[in-house]
């Protein structure tokens, strides 16, 4: 996979980007043009925040984060190498009314660690396309 076009619907999600770098790392090159490259399609890329408990008070005292992502690789002439994948973290995050910003902060860090964790399993799937 000397040169790799990724085709995702957002290229600055924490997913697109973490998987970007790893990629780069790996020895791929991103390229926009199709033409003679591997082809990584990403039609989905979703986070989702499910509530799981609400409080006497009518407020949510749990969530779950959960983010989805399927992947295919064709090669160049849109030969299957990697048949569609899917993929999924999840999280359960307490709420905490009295610490909002706290809350906020948590919650961002769980979807980057969750992104970058994605992005290596689907390196990981990848890097079984040439066994």
């Amino acid at each position: 996979m000397a040169l790799v076009r990724m085709v995702v619907q957002d290229p600055y999600s924490d997913y697109a980007r973490r998987l970007s770098i790893l990629l780069e790392q790996n020895g791929s090159d991103l390229v926009e043009d199709a033409s003679g490259t591997s082809v990584l399609q990403v039609p989905l890329n979703r986070v989702r925040k499910e509530i799981l408990t609400i409080g006497d008070n009518a407020r949510v005292r749990e969530y779950r984060l959960r983010h989805t992502v399927k992947f295919s690789l064709l090669d160049a002439e849109g030969n299957v190498l990697v048949s569609e994948q899917t993929l999924e973290q999840s999280r359960v995050i307490s709420f905490d009314e009295r610490d909002i910003l706290g809350a906020a902060q948590e919650d961002e860090q769980l979807r980057r660690e969750m992104a970058d964790t994605l992005a290596r399993l689907t390196l990981r799937r990848l890097g079984t396309a040439g066994s």
